[in-house]
């Protein structure tokens, strides 16, 4: 991890623009500030047990009441590579990479529990016990991503893998009342395609005290559309700004790629969702 970037220039990569902000500042900090999605992989294989060691440091996220709700299943094979790639619409570094972890909201392993003792495990089929697992996975994928980069390999999340859940299921054999949430990817970047810190919003849009102020959020949000567009020119990308991404993303059902059906296809791998 490099961890000589001055906090000044490591904040004005992530807000794409000049930050005047002073604070603690330690090599851990400049690391996540550093984040990027990386789209572009080298085949070269993972060192041995990095699978454990990036698993190791996800089960030392944050778990609800320890009932650790998540599963991980790394696949590898390139056949299952290329069709979970083909379910994500074509993403090609699912393809391209070595690796991808599938992150699993998992209600089976109480279920079995209960089972075996012979005792009811009706807790499991309400929303709670759903939003308690899908919360565990993406803490638990956020440890593996951090660990990743810290031995300087590359990620990025694939959250469609909810296009087809029963797809990706069947794939990989899940329970009922097992599902993938999101895919991550993991493996060297190619240095001849190197992906760039993105701007995020000004913290003015997001950061509150005390209580949430909507209206004040219009003009730091207009001045991040400026940015936006700034950073997709300079990608080679349309620039549309963020606000044309906001409004596209939640135009109509047909915008979620499948997904407006998650609710049916939960409830057909078993999840009750009460």
């Amino acid at each position: 991890m490099k961890t000589e970037t001055p906090p000044q220039a490591a904040l004005a990569l992530r807000y794409g623009l000049e930050v005047r902000q002073s604070g603690p500042w330690n090599a851990t900090i400049a690391g996540l500030l550093a984040h990027r999605s990386v789209r572009a992989y080298r085949p070269d294989p993972l060192p041995p047990g990095t699978v454990e060691t990036l698993v190791a440091a996800a089960q030392s996220a944050a778990t609800s009441s320890n009932l650790q709700l998540w599963s991980v299943v790394a696949v590898a094979d390139a056949a299952k590579r290329a069709r979970l790639a083909e379910i994500a619409g074509g993403q090609h570094h699912i393809v391209e990479a070595p690796l991808i972890l599938l992150f699993v909201a998992d209600l089976a392993r109480p279920a079995m529990i209960a089972e075996d003792a012979a005792c009811s495990a009706t807790g499991y089929d309400y929303l709670e016990s759903y939003t308690v697992a899908a919360i565990d996975a993406a803490l638990a994928a956020q440890n593996a991503v951090v660990a990743a980069e810290s031995l300087g390999l590359g990620t990025v999340y694939i959250g469609a893998m909810r296009n087809d859940p029963a797809a990706v299921a069947t794939l990989i054999g899940l329970p009922p009342r097992a599902a993938v949430m999101f895919g991550l990817v993991v493996g060297h970047a190619d240095p001849a395609r190197p992906a760039a810190v993105k701007p995020r919003l000004p913290q003015a849009a997001v950061l509150h005290h005390e209580v949430y102020a909507l209206d004040a959020q219009r003009a730091p949000i207009a001045a991040y559309d400026d940015t936006a567009r700034a950073f997709q020119t300079a990608q080679g990308q349309k620039p549309v700004g963020w606000r044309a991404l906001i409004i596209t993303r939640g135009r109509d059902a047909a915008a979620l790629n499948g997904r407006d059906k998650l609710k049916a296809v939960l409830r057909l791998l078993g999840f009750a969702l009460r």
